[in-house]
C-alpha cells in the first residue's frame, strides 16, 4: 500500500475525479473516489442543446450539483473530463462555419496541388453540405517571390473573409515535412480576425487530398467548439476547481482543452468512446466485444489487448485523416418496440419507447395494466402502422419492448439498470400472446430473437475480422439497457457475458477514468528500427506533455508494409491517477484468476514467467475433433498484473522468462522459433515484451529488425537481473 493509503482517514487528503458524459438526450455526471474508484455520486439533467450556451449549460449543471449532493469542495477535485457530441452533431446538422482554403505549393506542384486543395463540395450528411471557398498561391521556393509574399497571403485571406469566411484552412503539399508557409497563412487570418487550422497540426500522413478534406472538416466546427470550451472551462474555473479540464477523444482517451481548441474533430464519435474507456479502466477488459446499450440503438466494437479498434472516420462517405473507434450500429437497445403484421413478430425496433413517448410495461405496476388491448400504431408520421402497444382499461398506454421480454424470461435480473417488474410485463404481452398463438413465455422469446438477429452477425463479423478467439470474445455489456439484450445473446451464441458495474453510468465513469491518448503517424518507406524508435519517442513524449505520469506511458506501434504507413499510439495514465496503487494480489489469488479465466483447474496450470509487477500463466488444453481421431494441443495463457487485472490473454502462446541482459537474444531467439516460412510468404508473429507492469505490444510490426529497434529502447537501461517475461502468439500478418 501507498503512504497515502496507510495515512489515518482523518488525515489522509481526499481526491476525487469528475467524468461527465454529454448524450443525445441526457448529460451525466459521475463523482469517483480517486484511490478507490468507486462511484460516491452522479446526477443527469436533459442536453441542453437549445440552451443559448449550448450543451455547457448541461455539463456546468450537473458537476455543479454532483458536488452540492456530496458536499465535496471543488478543491478536493483532482481530474475533470466530459465527453461531447457537439462534433458529431454540427457535421450531422450541418451546423457548421464557412471554411476558407488556401492551398500551398512550389510552381513545380502547381498544377496537382491546386487541385487537390479544392475540395469542393463536401457531403456531412444526407441533404447537408459543406462548400468551402478557395485561393491557391504557388512559389518557385524562393522567399523573394512576390506570389507568396506577405502581402499576397494578406490579399488571399481578405478576400476570402470577403465571401463570409470565419475560419482559414492553410494546407501545403509536403506540409508535413515543412509547416512554415501553412503557419504565415494561419497567422495572417489571425491578424485579421479569422480562426485558422493549418494541414500540418492535424495530421503528419501525406495524402494532399484527404489531409486537406480533414483540415477543413476540423475548421467547420472550430468556432463552435472554442466557444463551447471557453464557456465550459469559465464555469469550471468559477467554481474553484483548479483540476485540469480534458475532453474525451473519439480514439478512447483523452486530450486538455488546449488541445480540443486546436482540434476539434478529433471529438467526434467520444460518446461510444466514453463507454470503452469505462470497460477498459472500470472493468479492466482486455480483451472483448463491447455493447453499448441504449434506449433506441447498440454500438458495438473490439477491445483488443487493452485498447479499443480504431479507425479512420469517414464524413459523407470520404475518409479523414480522424482517428475514431470502430463502431458498428444496431438499430436495437432496450426501448425497441415490437412489431406485429400477418399474426407474427416481425421486428423488434428501429423505433423505441422513447421515440413513440410511451412508457415501458415493464416499469409499471400490475395494477396499472388491467384488462390490456392490443393497438397497433404509428410511432412517428411515414412509419409503418404495425408497432404493437397496448391500452389498459384505465386509459394507459404501454409500449411492449425487448425490455418487457427480458422481464418476463428472468433475463433481466435484479441490480441491472433494466430489472422491472415482470408481472406488469406479462399482463401487457398477454393481448400479444393471444394474437399470434402462442403462450407469453413464447411470445417473448421471439422478441428477443429477432433483435438477437441484429446483433449477432455483427458479432461474429467482428470476431472474424479482429481474429478474436472464441473463447475470449467476452461480450461486455454497457449502458442502461445492457441487462435487456446481452444475456439473451450471450445464451444463443454460447459466448460469456460481462454486465458492467454502473452499467447506465459507464461512459461517464469511462470519461472520469480515461488514459491519455496520442497518436502519432507518418508514412515511411522501409522503415528502419531507429524510424520506429524516434515516433515511438515521440508519442509518448506527446502524452507526457498532457499530463500523463513518464512512467505509466506505453506505446503500440503499427506498421503497415503495403502503405508504408506507421503509427504509434501512446496512452498513459495521469500524474494523479498513476500515484494510485490498488490492493495488490498474492500469486494464488492470481492463479486462481487465471485458471478461472481459461476455464482450468488452477493446480493444472503454471506460472510461467514473472517480472516485478506481472505474472504470466499458462495451461495445457487437449482438442479432440473427429470423433477424436485428432487432437490439438494449445497453450494458453494470462498475464496478470499486481492489481489483478489480465493485460494479455491468448488461446495459444509461447511464453520465456528472461532477463535485463539476455532480453534481446531470448527476443530475437522467440521471434524466429514461431515465425512460419510458407514457401514466398513469411508469416510473422505477435510478440508483447513485459518490463516491470509495462506492456511492449509489438504485434504489429512486420520484422526482427523492426522489433528488436523499438525493444532496445525500452529495455535499456534495466539491471541484468531484473526479471522480464517474454510472450509470442504465431501469427497470421503474411508478406
Amino acid at each position: 500500500m501507498t503512504d497515502a493509503e496507510m495515512a489515518p482517514a482523518a488525515t489522509r487528503r481526499r481526491a476525487f475525479r469528475i467524468g461527465i458524459d454529454v448524450g443525445g438526450t441526457f448529460t451525466k455526471a459521475v463523482l469517483i473516489d480517486n484511490a478507490s474508484h468507486e462511484v460516491i455520486g452522479r446526477h443527469s439533467t436533459l442536453t441542453t442543446h437549445d440552451d443559448s450556451r449550448g450543451v455547457a449549460t448541461g455539463v456546468v449543471l450537473v458537476f455543479r450539483e454532483v458536488l452540492r449532493q456530496t458536499e465535496v469542495d471543488p478543491s478536493e477535485i483532482v481530474f475533470i473530463a466530459h465527453s461531447t457530441t457537439q462534433a458529431t452533431n454540427a457535421l450531422l446538422e450541418g451546423d457548421v462555419a464557412r471554411v476558407g482554403i488556401v492551398g500551398l505549393s512550389t510552381r513545380m506542384e502547381a498544377m496537382l496541388a491546386r487541385r487537390q486543395t479544392n475540395t469542393g463540395r463536401i457531403e456531412l450528411a444526407p441533404g447537408r453540405f459543406l462548400e468551402p471557398a478557395h485561393r491557391y498561391l504557388a512559389t518557385d521556393g524562393s522567399n523573394a517571390n512576390a506570389d507568396t509574399n506577405a502581402s499576397a497571403i494578406a490579399a488571399a485571406v481578405a478576400e476570402l473573409k470577403a465571401e463570409g469566411v470565419r475560419v482559414v484552412v492553410a494546407s501545403g503539399a509536403f506540409g508535413v515535412d515543412d509547416g512554415g508557409p501553412e503557419s504565415l497563412v494561419m497567422a495572417e487570418a489571425v491578424l485579421q480576425g479569422l480562426a485558422a487550422t493549418g494541414g500540418h497540426e492535424i495530421t503528419k500522413l501525406y495524402g494532399l487530398t484527404t489531409r486537406t478534406r480533414t483540415a477543413v472538416i476540423n475548421a467547420s466546427i472550430l468556432p463552435k467548439m472554442i466557444e463551447t470550451a471557453d464557456m465550459t472551462e469559465a464555469s469550471v474555473r468559477e467554481a474553484g476547481i483548479t483540476a485540469p479540464l480534458m475532453i474525451m477523444r473519439g480514439d478512447g482517451g483523452v486530450m486538455d482543452i488546449a488541445e480540443m481548441r486546436r482540434r476539434p474533430a478529433m471529438t467526434m464519435l467520444s460518446g461510444p468512446a466514453a463507454s470503452v474507456a469505462g470497460a477498459l479502466m472500470h472493468l479492466k477488459i482486455s480483451d472483448g466485444i463491447y455493447f453499448e446499450v441504449g434506449g433506441t440503438s447498440t454500438n458495438m466494437g473490439v477491445i483488443r489487448n487493452g485498447l479499443p479498434t480504431v479507425k479512420y472516420a469517414r464524413v459523407g462517405g470520404h475518409e479523414t485523416y480522424v482517428n475514431s473507434l470502430d463502431v458498428r450500429v444496431a438499430g436495437v437497445a432496450g426501448g425497441s418496440m415490437v412489431r406485429l403484421s400477418g399474426g407474427r413478430i416481425t421486428d423488434s425496433g428501429p423505433r423505441s419507447a422513447h421515440i413513440a413517448g410511451l412508457p415501458y410495461a415493464a416499469f409499471a405496476e400490475p395494477e396499472d395494466i388491467i384488462d390490456p388491448v392490443l393497438e397497433l400504431f404509428q410511432p412517428k408520421p411515414g412509419d409503418p402502422e404495425d408497432y404493437v402497444a397496448v391500452r389498459s382499461a384505465n386509459g394507459m398506454r404501454f409500449a411492449i419492448t425487448n425490455t418487457c421480454a427480458a422481464n418476463v424470461l428472468g433475463y433481466a435480473t435484479p441490480g441491472v439498470h433494466a430489472h422491472g417488474n415482470a408481472e406488469a410485463a406479462r399482463r401487457a404481452m398477454q393481448p400479444l400472446a393471444a394474437a399470434i398463438g402462442e403462450t407469453v413465455e413464447v411470445a417473448a422469446r421471439k422478441i428477443l430473437e429477432a433483435a438477437a438477429k441484429k446483433v449477432i452477425p455483427i458479432v461474429e463479423s467482428l470476431i472474424a475480422e479482429y481474429r478474436l478467439d472464441r473463447d475470449q470474445a467476452v461480450l461486455i455489456g454497457e449502458g442502461g439497457g445492457a441487462g435487456a439484450l446481452i444475456p439473451f445473446v450471450s445464451e444463443t451464441t454460447g459466448l460469456p457475458f460481462r454486465i458492467s458495474r454502473d452499467a447506465e453510468v459507464i461512459s461517464s465513469i469511462g470519461v472520469a477514468l480515461a488514459l491519455v491518448r496520442e497518436t502519432v503517424e507518418r508514412v515511411i518507406p522501409n522503415a528502419r528500427a531507429e524510424d520506429l524508435d524516434a515516433i515511438k519517442r515521440e508519442a509518448s513524449d506527446a502524452v507526457i506533455r498532457l499530463g500523463a505520469a513518464p512512467d505509466q506511458v506505453e506505446v503500440t506501434i503499427e506498421v503497415d508494409p503495403r502503405t508504408h504507413r506507421v503509427r504509434a499510439t501512446a496512452m498513459g495514465a495521469s500524474e494523479m491517477r498513476a500515484h494510485d496503487i490498488l490492493r495488490e494480489i498474492d500469486e494464488a489469488a492470481a492463479r486462481d484468476l487465471a485458471a478461472g479465466s481459461m476455464g482450468l483447474d488452477p493446480a493444472t496450470i503454471r506460472l510461467a514467467a514473472t517480472t516485478p509487477r506481472m505474472r504470466v500463466f499458462q495451461g495445457q488444453v487437449v482438442e479432440r475433433k473427429w470423433g477424436g481421431l485428432f487432437r490439438k494441443r494449445r497453450s494458453p495463457f494470462r498475464a496478470i498484473d499486481i492489481e489483478g487485472v489480465i493485460r494479455i490473454q491468448r488461446s495459444d502462446g509461447t511464453v520465456r522468462q528472461s532477463a535485463g541482459a539476455s532480453g534481446m537474444q531470448d527476443l530475437k531467439r522467440l521471434w524466429e522459433e514461431i515465425t512460419v516460412y510458407n514457401g514466398d510468404s513469411i508469416i510473422v508473429p505477435d510478440i508483447f515484451v513485459i518490463a516491470g507492469a509495462h506492456v511492449l505490444d509489438l504485434s504489429g510490426v512486420n520484422s526482427i529488425a523492426q522489433a528488436e529497434g523499438i525493444a532496445r529502447s525500452e529495455l535499456a537501461g534495466l539491471p541484468d537481473d531484473m526479471p522480464i517475461a517474454l510472450v509470442g502468439i504465431p501469427g497470421a500478418r503474411g508478406f
